[in-house]
């Protein structure tokens, strides 16, 4: 809101010192993710003592874990302050006419309603399972649909290829962009990110094996349902990597800064061009989100981190999850995912391979048996009394050096996934 009356004041001709700040995608940026923080950190502690008295607490099951007990009955929903301290600050200093804010603001609020809703029937209504998974998985689904069929249809999700701008409807025009002068032409072409190749650019409609008409419907079918997947692959590995005190939001603080950075590179037509990535055209105010998020996270780790006094619960997770899964496609580098969130996909394949594993053996040898000690992989380090296929670490690790480890791993992830773009 601030951003709009700066920009009408400036186009009236109004004039004083600061006017023209407002304009720049980094001031908005540093001015959103330390009003995300301070907000994390004044409201966060209203909210942790309100949830408190309402005793709002969540409900642990004895795995065994050590210290596991001593939370039972800490505040949940912690998700809120997170929500809150990204949505304060996006509708004051973003640019809400620019699709890409739309689509994330969509995301925020739409995720943060169903981890809402699974968190209530949790904490309210004492089912311990939450809402059923096939209505998780069908909210995902649908802000899939809602964020692909916005990719394939909307001009303003526009992205660049060398000096020429494309957008994903069929190519009917070419005309000149006073502002950069250069061409821009309207395409059909469907193409995102992939690292290790000269070019780093994969067109989806290389793997259509029509021609014509079928050809352009048959690509955006596909570019629809790899968002489906990215978007609930993310979600749920957000989700399962909250296991452990300050563990999911110190992970997603780490991809967010990396996809934030990503993003302002990429919405900056010189920068793109000096480091040889696709410029996408509005993608700059994706930024001025991530940074919001980054001071949001920052925020609720104050609270978070270990000894945690409060949880995120389905609400944040989810939420932060479905954010990153958005803006890596918003960016075009949805490929560098499996990188760039390893952590994620570790835990959830973990989760995978466990189940399916112990189902296996418990039909073929009458008794299941387990490759982790433990599944979220979080807990496997946490356990040294459970007989598995892989027994390292010999010695059970504290919590706080588990979620430590994770960080730094993480950070080396979203160093190399970034180092992909140069290595070709």
């Amino acid at each position: 809101m601030l951003y709009h009356l700066f920009e009408y004041l400036r186009e009236q001709g109004t004039h004083f010192a600061g006017i023209g700040l407002m304009h720049y995608i980094s001031v908005r940026g540093i001015l959103g993710g330390i009003t995300a923080l301070l907000i994390a950190l004044l409201a966060g502690k209203k909210i942790i003592a309100f949830l408190q008295k309402k005793q709002i607490g969540e409900e642990i099951r004895d795995l065994g874990l050590e210290g596991q007990l001593a939370k039972k009955g800490t505040p949940t929903m912690g998700g809120v302050i997170i929500i809150l301290s990204v949505l304060i600050p996006v509708l004051l200093f973003g640019d809400l006419t620019n699709p890409n804010t739309q689509l994330l603001i969509f995301t925020t609020v739409w995720l943060g309603f169903l981890g809402g809703l699974d968190d209530y029937i949790k904490v309210f209504k004492h089912h311990k399972d939450g809402l059923n998974g096939k209505f998780k998985i069908l909210g995902q689904v649908i802000l899939g649909l809602v964020v692909g069929l916005s990719l394939c249809y909307n001009e303003g999700l526009a992205f660049r290829e060398g000096t020429a701008v494309k957008s994903s409807e069929a190519a009917v025009k070419t005309v000149q962009d006073p502002a950069t002068s250069t061409e821009v032409f309207e395409s059909n072409e469907i193409m995102t990110t992939i690292p290790f190749v000269k070019n780093h650019e994969f067109h989806y409609s290389w793997l259509s094996p029509f021609k014509g008409k079928a050809d352009d419907i048959f690509t955006k079918i596909l570019y629809i349902l790899v968002i489906i997947f990215i978007i609930t692959g993310c979600s749920n590995g957000a989700n399962l990597t909250d296991g452990m005190d300050g563990l999911a939001a110190g992970v997603s603080a780490i991809v967010g800064a990396a996809l934030g950075g990503l993003a302002y590179v990429s919405g900056h037509v010189v920068y793109a061009d000096y480091f040889d990535i696709m410029y996408i055209e509005n993608s700059g105010d994706i930024a001025v989100y991530m940074m919001a998020l980054l001071g949001a996270l920052m925020g609720f780790l104050w609270y978070n981190s270990y000894p945690a006094q409060i949880f995120m619960g389905d609400t944040g997770s989810l939420t932060l999850g479905g954010i990153i899964g958005v803006c890596a496609v918003l960016i075009r580098k949805e490929l560098l995912l499996p990188i760039l969130c390893g952590i994620f996909l570790v835990e959830s394949l973990s989760v995978i391979i466990q189940r399916y594993y112990f189902k296996y053996t418990k039909k073929k040898y009458g008794a299941g048996r387990r490759v982790f000690r433990m599944s979220p992989l979080h807990h496997h380090f946490q356990r040294n009394d459970i007989e598995a296929l892989i027994k390292k670490p010999q010695q059970a690790h504290p919590e706080a050096k588990i979620v430590m480890r994770f960080y730094i791993v993480s950070m080396v992830l979203a160093v190399l996934a970034i180092i992909t773009l140069k290595i070709r």
